[in-house]
């Protein structure tokens, strides 16, 4: 978890307006979980979308590559406060996503992001609608590693990291915002970096 007394360096002054508060840049890509890596079987892969325990759509791994692909380039920012720039992503939009599985609106406007670890995080359908998400198969050009969450995860940019899900598993609608893994543990409830939403008792 990250701490109040974590400190970074100072930012140049070139960068200092693309950096939240807060943060500090940094040229690698660290690698941070809750747990290991856990090892998927690619021919039992499967993408799901679930309106409460009801299964809405699914897709093996075969079928998700024939899906409309969608490619994002620009600033991520973990709570642990490392950005990095000018990340490259590729993967299905959420909102074709919805649009293949036959949904024209979201069931409800909460979303629990669910693992193959057994992870979860909630995101507002608004923060993943309107070109805002993708589930990323690809980072920098290449498939996405397992370590960095391969095959595929979540990518919400905008938000702090750990809502950007690895080893996705699935989306699944709820009638409420449920707190994930973190969330439960002390984390924000939305995770603003721009707002320093890192704790359940910032603003």
């Amino acid at each position: 978890m990250a701490t109040r007394g974590f400190t970074g360096r100072r930012p140049a002054a070139a960068t200092a307006n693309r950096l939240p508060p807060g943060q500090y840049l940094t040229d690698d890509f660290p690698v941070l979980a809750k747990g290991p890596t856990p090892r998927i079987d690619m021919a039992r892969w499967r993408f799901e979308l679930f309106d409460g325990p009801r299964p809405l759509a699914g897709w093996s791994w075969h079928d998700f590559q024939q899906l409309p692909r969608t490619r994002w380039q620009g600033d991520i920012h973990c709570v642990t406060k490392w950005s990095k720039f000018d990340t490259l992503w590729e993967g299905v939009g959420i909102d074709d996503l919805l649009a293949a599985a036959g949904l024209p609106a979201p069931p409800t406007p909460w979303v629990l992001a669910l693992g193959f670890d057994d992870y979860d995080t909630n995101v507002p359908m608004a923060d993943l609608a309107g070109g805002r998400a993708m589930v990323a198969t690809h980072f920098d050009g290449r498939p996405l590693e397992p370590a960095h969450g391969g095959p595929a995860r979540l990518l919400v940019p905008h938000l702090y990291f750990w809502k950007s899900a690895k080893w996705l598993r699935g989306l699944r609608f709820t009638q409420r915002d449920e707190a994930g893994f973190w969330e439960l543990r002390g984390y924000h409830m939305h995770g603003d970096p721009w707002k320093q939403q890192r704790f359940s008792d910032d603003e």
